[in-house]
């Protein structure tokens, strides 16, 4: 259950092989139900919480509708850093569209870690900069492209999102109706 984790560790953050052990000893191993909300928005993240399989659908929601920003369906962390780190309120939620294996790891014993291995500076700004990569990124393509040019960057870059989401979150991510989606697949394919 923690190799995927260790992994991602070992590959992206610079934890020495004793802090990984004493890491994972820290978290806790959840399975979580399909349909499950596991963050909602007004609420600051109080946990570090790592997906192990299964796929979570993060999105915003307005009392007219919500809108899909984001899929995980690979092992990787799955909290709002921004909230997690700066103890503020976040404006997303996220929703197990499978059910899932979740570590998780709560806030003060993960701060402590991190500072007695003297990494955490360094995982709080590697974790900052690729989250900020993503989300210029994201909006560049919301703003520049098209639906269908964004489709097709989906079926290039991210096909895994295609296979394990269903179609109607697809086209909310997309911002269009799930018939401009239909209509844009037949195109396609």
């Amino acid at each position: 259950m923690y190799d995927k984790i260790a992994t991602f560790f070992e590959t992206e953050y610079p934890l020495n092989q004793h802090g990984i052990e004493e890491l994972l000893s820290l978290f806790e191993i959840h399975s979580i139900k399909k349909g499950t909300p596991i963050l909602k928005s007004n609420t600051v993240e109080k946990e570090l919480r790592f997906l192990n399989s299964g796929v979570i659908r993060e999105f915003y929601a307005t009392s007219e509708k919500e809108t899909n920003i984001n899929f995980y369906t690979k092992p990787q962390f799955v909290s709002d850093l921004f909230s997690f780190s700066n103890d503020l309120k976040t404006n997303k939620n996220q929703e197990t569209l499978t059910d899932i294996k979740l570590l998780s790891i709560k806030k003060t014993p993960f701060r402590e870690l991190l500072q007695k291995y003297e990494c955490g500076k360094s995982f709080i700004e590697l974790s900052f900069q690729k989250l900020l990569k993503q989300k210029e990124l994201l909006e560049f393509n919301r703003i520049t492209k098209t639906p269908e040019e964004l489709y097709q960057e989906l079926f290039i870059y991210k096909p895994h999102w295609l296979e394990k989401v269903p179609q109607y979150h697809i086209a909310s991510y997309l911002n269009i109706t799930p018939e401009t989606l239909s209509r844009i697949r037949k195109r396609i394919y």
